[in-house]
């Protein structure tokens, strides 16, 4: 088995040594480098290569979301995960429409960041149900609400009907066999509903999805019908 290429970016020296020695530890991760703050990674992922780049959201010169962007601009671009200490910050809900594969907390027991690393490795969005619902309520709380929805609502329409029917379950937070008992369907249909969301609407991973999709009020919709 191909081992995980995993690139640190910590500018806490001791959080980088107690990574390293965390997820260096796993047979089926290689860490391929670290970097002590966001200006120098791009540089090291043209140099290592990495999976997946787990990563400081806060950082002195540039942040973890502005490396994020950077990042996902290129096309063999790597997973990215972001390291934070809040649960709800707008920090983590523009890196996440950026394109980053999730979050963990700080204080996230070893074996979960393990776990972390490897799901994103695998395609698998870091973000539970439960933190994307308290992610959710942050973002429409904002000023900027009401803008995004008229956004949302305008790029939602280049789907089909079952198409939006798999993005408002997406957005709900379940998984492709909720999906396919459901919206009686296959998963395997599922799956290709979920690729073509994806690709019509531009976007790299279902967290985007369900942020999209809350922006544009669908969640509200199907409640009250």
């Amino acid at each position: 088995m191909t081992a995980i290429r995993l690139l640190l970016v910590d500018d806490d020296p001791l959080v980088r040594a107690g990574l390293s020695l965390m997820l260096g530890g796993a047979d089926d991760i290689e860490i391929v480098g670290e970097a002590a703050d966001g200006d120098e990674v791009e540089e090291l992922v043209d140099r290592t290569h990495p999976d997946v780049v787990l990563m400081d959201i806060r950082m002195p010169s540039m942040d973890g979301l502005a490396a994020t962007e950077l990042l996902r601009r290129r096309a063999d671009a790597p997973h990215i995960v972001l390291l934070t200490t809040f649960h709800a910050d707008e920090q983590v809900l523009r890196a996440l429409r950026a394109g980053a594969a999730g979050f963990v907390l700080k204080d996230t027991a070893p074996a979960g960041i393990v776990d972390a690393v490897r799901r994103v490795a695998a395609g698998d969005p870091v973000l539970s149900p439960a933190v994307t619902r308290q992610l959710m309520a942050h973002a429409a709380g904002t000023p900027a609400a009401g803008r995004r929805r008229a956004r949302a609502r305008t790029r939602l329409a280049a789907l089909n009907d079952r198409e939006r029917e798999v993005a408002v379950a997406v957005g709900r937070g379940h998984a492709n066999a909720g999906i396919a008992a459901e919206l009686y369907m296959s998963v395997a249909t599922v799956k290709t509903h979920v690729s073509r969301v994806l690709a019509k609407l531009g976007l790299d991973n279902r967290v985007q999805i369900a942020l999209l999709v809350h922006d544009a009020g669908l969640l509200e919709d199907t409640r009250e019908g």
